[in-house]
């Protein structure tokens, strides 16, 4: 006999209680304390609503983003636009990394790259690429909607730096508007480590830096005094601060950049590297995103915007961790964190085939124009930092709850999220603990709310996510039916989300996206093809926790 919905709904909600009630019992409830004006400091950084982007690496970039303007994959490009489509301003796109500091641009080649070793080391791929490269770039901005491309340039060799002065011309001439910066350098703090150069050290590399710029003045790539250069894409061994009180600070720069990751796996796998409670514990963020503060908060007095042009979970292509549902939260975590504490934006990383922390994946490097690409959990985490931001500007404070900050056994993470006039517009709330968690909004701060829930069954799943009820499919779309959830809070409210989980809570009607993000269908891989939406589909774990929260609320 098939179930009624009510009843379909009241035996999930009982199977959800028990499973908690058998394991442990549910946490204290928390009382979320939102001020009604941010403090003076955050005042100094208002973010803009493309605070996330995406950071490639250049080796793979064909088998991501296409061989041909014609056969973009379609994966790609509702990868892509579900970000766009969240933002007012150019989704923020990075390439570079390693293997683009090695690699060679070749004006003459038809080809959009080819490997440059037959068997390079897996850190550093250096590749072959021509002109193909930036009609990809723009084929993709074609169809998906305006982006802003980071371009990396090599510092590793400067007496010879022909090659660098072409691709720097060519990328300026190809992509005109839509390059936001070329990046000169990337993490030349390990360039003596890796044996790119000897003994160099800041000494040696700022006056290189102002040999560089000269020469791309020099040919007309770059303007005087024009901001169109970042840098310096520090990773480790050399503090920002440091690099630019030996004189960084006296070029124009349009930003300052740094990479970070809290672990590596470049020796391999160990305890550390695998430690998930790591991922789970909100105090651990501080330390990770506060490595450069003194750089940092001396740029931002120079008024010029530092970006994490890279981060994710574990270096050197992640650990047996990094693609589970801990880091789909600690991305949003370590990214809402990095807005509080002056970052202007922030990338997550991929890189090719295989990588355990990558955002996407195709079915292979050679088939990625068909359907069947895996979603990795840090673009989760993606998704939920594009829709946390507001169109004006926005401003975010992390609220300490629980004394999350510095307590290490606690579970939780709290945001307060301002918009542009400085008004309380939502709250960013994470649950790491395996059980649910009640949020307690006190009255006055909201009429109405609006909830999205990120959540799956535990912190160590990769596959089974759901934001708002929709998971992405194999094409890079969102299957499902999207569910946003509405509650009065003109009294105070309590907000029960699951374990684990994340919830945007936005203050009033209409502010969370709610339409249809998707843009390219199965096969639809010409550029002019028709575009349909994907069925809808719920799915029994969709539904499993969309009702579940809605029922606890």
């Amino acid at each position: 006999m098939q179930m009624s919905t009510s009843y379909l709904i009241l035996s999930v909600l009982t199977v959800f209680s028990a499973f908690n009630g058998a394991h442990a019992s549910s946490p204290a409830s928390l009382n979320v304390t939102f001020p009604e004006n941010p403090p003076a400091s955050a005042l100094m950084n208002v973010i803009e609503d493309h605070f996330i982007g995406v950071s490639f690496e250049l080796s793979p970039f064909d088998t991501l983003w296409g061989e041909s303007v014609s056969r973009q994959p379609t994966a790609m490009q509702n990868y892509m636009h579900n970000l766009a489509a969240r933002m007012s301003k150019p989704l923020r796109i990075r390439i570079g990394g390693n293997g683009m500091d090695g690699s060679t641009y070749i004006p003459t080649m038809t080809s959009v790259l080819e490997q440059a070793e037959a068997d390079p080391y897996f850190n550093d791929i250096p590749v072959n690429f021509g002109p193909m490269f930036f009609e990809i770039l723009n084929g993709m901005a074609d169809k998906v909607g305006p982006m802003q491309f980071l371009i990396g340039l090599s510092m590793r060799t400067p007496d010879n730096f022909t090659n660098v002065e072409t691709l720097a011309s060519t990328a300026r001439q190809l992509l005109g508007d839509r390059l936001d910066a070329l990046l000169l350098g990337n993490e030349p703090d390990l360039y003596a480590g890796h044996g790119e150069r000897d003994a160099y050290n800041i000494s040696a590399y700022i006056p290189e830096i102002g040999v560089a710029l000269e020469s791309l003045k020099g040919i007309g790539a770059i303007a005087e005094d024009e901001k169109i250069v970042g840098g310096p894409t520090t990773c480790c061994s050399w503090t920002l601060y440091d690099v630019l009180s030996a004189g960084l600070d006296q070029y124009p720069y349009k930003f300052y950049t740094l990479q970070h990751y809290p672990k590596d796996a470049c020796s391999g796998e160990d305890p550390d590297n695998t430690n998930i409670t790591y991922f789970t514990t909100h105090s651990n963020i501080e330390s990770f995103v506060g490595w450069q503060t003194d750089g940092v908060n001396k740029a931002q007095k120079q008024g010029v915007p530092v970006l994490l042009t890279e981060y994710n979970s574990v270096a050197c292509g992640g650990s047996n961790i990094s693609a589970t549902f801990a880091t789909a939260l600690w991305s949003i975590d370590a990214g809402l964190k990095s807005a509080s504490m002056n970052y202007s934006a922030v990338y997550l990383h991929t890189r090719e085939f295989g990588v355990q922390y990558n955002l996407f994946d195709p079915p292979t490097p050679e088939t990625s124009t068909e359907p069947g690409w895996r979603t990795g959990s840090p673009y989760y985490g993606a998704l939920f930092l594009a829709e946390s931001t507001y169109e004006g500007g926005t401003i975010i404070i992390d609220l300490n709850l629980n004394n999350s900050i510095t307590s290490p056994t606690a579970t939780v993470a709290a945001y307060g999220i301002y918009n542009a006039n400085a008004e309380r517009a939502s709250l960013a709330l994470i649950n790491y603990a395996g059980v649910s968690q009640v949020f307690v909004v006190p009255s006055g701060v909201a009429e109405k709310v609006q909830i999205k829930i990120l959540t799956a069954p535990d912190v160590y799943e990769k596959t089974n996510i759901s934001w708002a009820g929709q998971t992405v499919s194999t094409n890079g779309d969102l299957e499902g039916d999207l569910q946003i959830i509405e509650m009065s809070c003109k009294s105070g409210c309590q907000l029960t989300l699951p374990g684990p989980s994340a919830a945007l809570v936005a203050f009033g009607d209409g502010i969370l996206f709610s339409g249809n993000s998707t843009i390219a269908s199965i096969g639809s891989y010409l550029s002019n093809a028709p575009t349909s939406s994907p069925l809808p589909h719920l799915s029994l774990f969709a539904l499993f926790f969309g009702t579940c929260a809605m029922l606890l609320f």
